[in-house]
């Protein structure tokens, strides 16, 4: 068994064995998804309006991510497979569902690319919720893809069950032509200890040391919500959910390492970027808030790798039988 960090060493986006397959990457953000597809040999391209995350992606990664706001006229160019994370907003402020005529959603983008580039397969990641509390919308969504004649399957794949050190739990949507089926579970469980047991109680210029006064306002918090240290990091075990909001600001609700002598620290961004799965090779971009942003709003690498490889199984005709569209018993 690889240890967590030589586990990362798989995450390189040049990839001798090239597949010959090109993915176009919408959304992009700063390339969590695109790392784990050039990673299995696929060729990306990307799209994403965010400057620093283009930045980013362009950088570390051997595709290139145009800096674009994508619109239903954008003109994408042949792909393989569509790969992307579309912004999911059908509902006002006032409660109104608007759907997919809602001018802020993403969706009504990707289904455009989807029946514009005709690709063999696709899959597009969103938060759980998407399930439940928009589980209409959702319903809409399928509809739609649906009538392109895809065979649709989807799941709530929890990362830690995919070699990453952390308890995030996302919907992923696969449409395809050919036979697909998801990956297994990996039994085993990286811990927060096997990400950044190396740097998480080193204390340097970087370090985010809690001032007495934000430690008062994190036990009023957690008084109030009635939890015991509900963002400290246990060492033994994945890492709750990272995201943008525990990653940015010193609040109850953010991620923290309690030291040895008692005090916390936030997470510097080279350890939320570990518990995502990103090398150390991989610099982001930008202020560190939007640094944090590129990080908490990214599918895991290592998660994207294993799903790229599925990709790749299905193209090649290694599954044996294709389910119809999946219909979880909340649909």
């Amino acid at each position: 068994m690889l240890s967590y960090l030589k586990s990362l060493e798989q995450l390189d986006p040049n990839n001798a064995n090239k597949s010959g397959l090109k993915a176009l990457d919408l959304f992009a953000g700063c390339g969590g998804l695109a790392l784990g597809f050039e990673a299995a040999g696929i060729e990306t391209i990307g799209y994403e309006k965010d400057y620093n995350a283009v930045q980013t992606y362009n950088s570390n990664l051997s595709g290139y991510c145009h800096q674009e706001v994508l619109n239903l006229d954008t003109q994408f160019p042949e792909a393989d497979i569509v790969i992307g994370g579309p912004p999911c907003q059908p509902f006002s402020v006032g409660g109104k569902q608007q759907g997919l005529k809602d001018s802020r959603d993403g969706f009504p983008i990707f289904i455009k690319a989807i029946e514009q580039v005709k690709p063999e397969i696709w899959l597009f990641e969103n938060v759980r919720g998407m399930i439940y509390k928009n589980k209409k919308y959702f319903q809409e969504i399928i509809k739609e893809l649906n009538s392109l004649n895809y065979v649709i399957q989807f799941e709530l794949l929890r990362a830690s069950n995919y070699q990453v050190p952390q308890n995030r739990e996302r919907l992923f949507v696969v449409g395809s032509k050919t036979k697909f089926q998801f990956p297994s579970i990996n039994k085993y469980q990286f811990t927060v200890k096997d990400a950044i047991g190396d740097i998480a109680y080193l204390i340097d210029s970087n370090s985010k040391i809690l001032t007495s006064s934000q430690d008062q306002y994190i036990e009023k918090y957690e008084k109030a919500s009635q939890c015991v240290n509900p963002r400290d990091l246990y060492m033994d075990r994945p890492s709750r959910t990272v995201t943008c909001r525990n990653l940015a600001g010193a609040t109850g609700d953010m991620l923290r390492i309690r030291l040895p002598d008692g005090r916390r620290k936030r997470l510097t961004v080279r350890e939320g970027a570990r518990l995502q799965s990103f090398p150390d090779w991989f610099e982001f971009y930008g202020s560190e808030i939007s640094q944090f942003n590129q990080i908490g709003n990214a599918v895991p690498p290592l998660m994207s790798f294993v799903l790229a490889n599925q990709f790749l199984a299905s193209l090649q005709g290694a599954f044996e039988a294709c389910s119809e569209y999946k219909q979880l018993s909340l649909l």
